[in-house]
């Protein structure tokens, strides 16, 4: 089997392993918690990838997009549960994108007032963002994940061989949740978490999954891919300079130190929020046929011009911003028929408006929350864009 990257999520106790790489979906059965006897396999018709737990397994589908965020989608899930015969010592395993896994880690969290759930993500954006985490949620009428829940996977899989099989449009529309990370940028704690040949920090003794597998060892086939990759983060080198496999470990490994640090985003773990208040708007104004990462690109963009009125960066600054932009592809402009005054009210009901109307925005420290961002100024960023 081809060789993957192994990243580990540092929570103590519930610290779990990330498997990324081409057929890494195939390794689920060794990361099925002790103990499960039944696993609910939660999905979406058009997904199509196959997942062997190595237990008795039932298919449970989902609607497909955004209509599946719902309230009621959980509760029918925990009903369906229930006639199936899963118990509290079983798992519930998410099989798809951003959508499917913030539905089946919500559904875990409350079934049985908590299962543990595995993610096998199978989108850019479920890889490098929603499976890692813990975030779980739905939509309401008045808002994106105003209802969810913490609730960490048992694992995560991310396998890239089936990133070949989207869409190119599905593929691009990831891309915009992956250039966020290009400004997040990769401490050295974060290039610690990931596996090598000569140190594995997801394999001590005291992580759980490790003793389910023979001789509490990793497969042979787990040859750690990662040396070079931590190397080249420790040394500050570009995302355009990794491979697609390195992208997304990368991507995971950042965002696993952060959430080590702020499991539950009551701070640091916000500004992975970063290009995410114009997004989120643009999705719940629905107006506009825009993916997850299509309107999170554009968010991206206007966050840097609101910096730039706010005196926090430069024109070359946001000129970085278009040009990380402009390389996978992403349009960078506002739809057009925006309603301006919706969009500043939607703002002020952003989760992260708390004291005023809040932002992450990059500056000479890198990124920060801002709360209390002048009205006034967004409107002029979003006549510049």
């Amino acid at each position: 089997m081809p060789e993957l990257v192994l990243v580990t999520v540092p929570l103590g106790e519930r610290s779990y392993p990330v498997l990324v790489g081409d057929e890494a979906r195939h390794d689920a059965a060794l990361l099925v918690p002790r103990g499960a006897r039944r696993a609910a396999i939660v999905t979406q018709a058009g997904i199509g990838v196959d997942v062997d737990p190595g237990i008795p397994s039932e298919t449970f589908e989902i609607p497909d997009g955004e209509h599946a965020k719902e309230l009621s989608t959980i509760g029918e899930l925990c009903s369906r549960f229930s006639r199936f015969g899963l118990t509290r010592n079983d798992v519930v395993i998410g099989v798809g994108g951003g959508v499917v896994t913030d539905v089946a880690g919500f559904a875990a969290a409350v079934y049985h007032r908590g299962v543990a759930v595995m993610h096998v993500a199978t989108t850019m954006l479920g890889q490098i963002d929603a499976a890692v985490g813990g975030k779980t949620g739905v939509n309401l009428p008045e808002g994106k994940n105003l209802a969810g829940a913490f609730w960490q996977p048992a694992a995560v899989l991310c396998d890239t061989a089936v990133l070949e099989t989207l869409p190119e449009r599905e593929l691009r529309a990831g891309y915009g949740e992956l250039a966020k990370y290009h400004f997040i940028g990769a401490r050295p704690d974060a290039a610690e978490l990931i596996g090598t040949a000569r140190a594995t920090p997801v394999l001590p003794d005291d992580i759980d999954f490790l003793r389910r597998l023979p001789e509490h060892r990793a497969p042979e086939h787990w040859q750690f891919l990662g040396e070079s990759l931590r190397r080249k983060l420790l040394d500050g080198c570009e995302f355009d300079e990794l491979s697609l496999v390195e992208k997304v470990a990368a991507c995971v490994a950042i965002k696993a130190e952060v959430v080590a640090a702020d499991e539950t985003d009551g701070g640091r773990r916000t500004l992975l929020n970063y290009g995410h208040t114009l997004a989120h708007a643009l999705e719940i104004e629905g107006r506009f046929d825009l993916r997850h990462g299509e309107a999170v690109a554009i968010g991206l963009r206007y966050a840097a011009l609101v910096a730039r009125l706010l005196g926090r960066i430069d024109d070359e600054r946001v000129a970085d911003h278009e040009r990380v932009l402009a390389a996978y592809g992403l349009d960078d402009k506002l739809p057009a028929g925006v309603d301006v005054d919706e969009i500043i009210d939607l703002f002020g009901r952003d989760k992260k408006a708390t004291d005023g109307i809040t932002f992450v925005l990059d500056g000479p420290d890198g990124l920060e929350v801002v709360p209390g961002v002048d009205p006034g100024v967004l409107r002029r960023a979003l006549d510049q864009m």
